[in-house]
């Protein structure tokens, strides 16, 4: 392995595996069963280990300590005013430059008659990447015999401070990626979507998706989003990358025909961001091959960091003393 960096990996009895490493939590590898039970990889990963150290795609890899751009990476809280590093032009993007996803957690492995558990722990400094407060995390990643994988965070911090933690992986359901993601249906509940300036930063204007490609409560291909067919889409590349407010019932459905693969999503969060990779790297080399545009689909599970700037969003503030806590299952059928 690559330095100090170690990879766990999880298995359950029905052929399906995740591998884990402690640099960054990425997950390098999710090994699904298809229609015919034939396993295969469902997620991008770097062929090269050491790629990981400069995964500007952040592929597979645990975001904190707030997922998102945070406009002119700054933000007030208490009568203070926090700045904090810049990594995306003026503005601050998925925790920092040494955010969660580059640095190395602490990890300790158990196994149970129907589940296997990795857990990952860290405490980030006082004002690291300008954050304040000494915040311990932990994330627990557990796959099931019934073919589920459960993250689960929680985090406590010593003063008031933003929390907004995401899974940022790719997936791609036809099977060690035999085709890009257009033919992925996509199902959830959602009556609203924030609208994003030229900087990709939202408005704090939320916007009603009927009669829009940004309308997946009956279900649609992502093909039929990867257009140039409306501003926003235009804006992030002609695709996705936008926070969806998710409905009560909290959970994404996804499938793919050619492999007969389907992937349920659940969890506690009030919204998730769509990715579509529109700005993936071309030319990389990947597990199945080199990158391309729409080779993956993140669903980034997460209260928005626009809440640091506008009304109208839940707040991603955690006070000192309480504790953090959110969940998201993938189950495959």
């Amino acid at each position: 392995m690559y330095g100090d960096w170690q990879e766990y990996t999880l298995e359950n009895d029905h052929g399906m595996s995740v591998s884990i490493l402690n640099y960054g939590g990425i997950i390098t590898k999710l090994i699904v069963p298809d229609r015919h039970g034939t396993i295969e990889n469902v997620v991008l990963g770097y062929k090269n280990y050491a790629d990981y150290a400069d995964n500007a795609n952040y592929l597979g890899a645990q975001i904190g300590r707030v997922a998102g751009r945070i406009k002119n990476s700054s933000f007030q809280l208490n009568g203070n005013t926090y700045v904090l590093t810049n990594n995306e032009g003026n503005h601050h993007l998925h925790g920092g430059s040494d955010g969660f996803h580059q640095v190395v957690w602490d990890a300790e492995t158990f196994q149970s008659k129907n589940e296997a558990t990795l857990v990952l722990n860290r405490t980030s400094a006082h004002m690291e990447e300008g954050y304040p407060g000494n915040l311990d995390v932990s994330i627990t990643y557990t796959l099931n015999n019934a073919n589920e994988l459960t993250l689960s965070y929680e985090a406590s911090s010593d003063q008031d401070t933003p929390v907004a933690l995401t899974n940022h992986t790719y997936f791609n359901l036809s099977g060690n990626r035999r085709d890009t993601v257009h033919n992925h249906h996509v199902e959830f509940e959602s009556d609203y979507f924030a609208e994003l300036d030229e900087e990709l930063i939202p408005t704090g204007r939320l916007m009603e998706p009927t009669g829009t490609p940004f309308d997946f409560r009956n279900g649609r291909s992502l093909g039929e989003g990867l257009k140039p067919d409306t501003a926003q889409q235009k804006i992030v590349g002609n695709g996705y990358d936008h926070y969806f407010v998710l409905g009560k019932e909290r959970t994404i459905k996804v499938s793919e025909q050619s492999s007969g693969r389907n992937m349920e999503i659940r969890t506690n969060q009030p919204g998730m961001v769509l990715y579509t990779a529109n700005g993936l790297d071309a030319g990389l080399a990947l597990n199945n091959g080199p990158s391309q545009k729409y080779a993956g689909v993140c669903f980034e599970a997460q209260a928005h960091p626009a809440a640091l700037h506008h009304e109208g969003f839940p707040s991603v503030i955690t006070a000192s003393g309480e504790t953090y806590t959110s969940y998201i299952t993938y189950s495959f059928k």
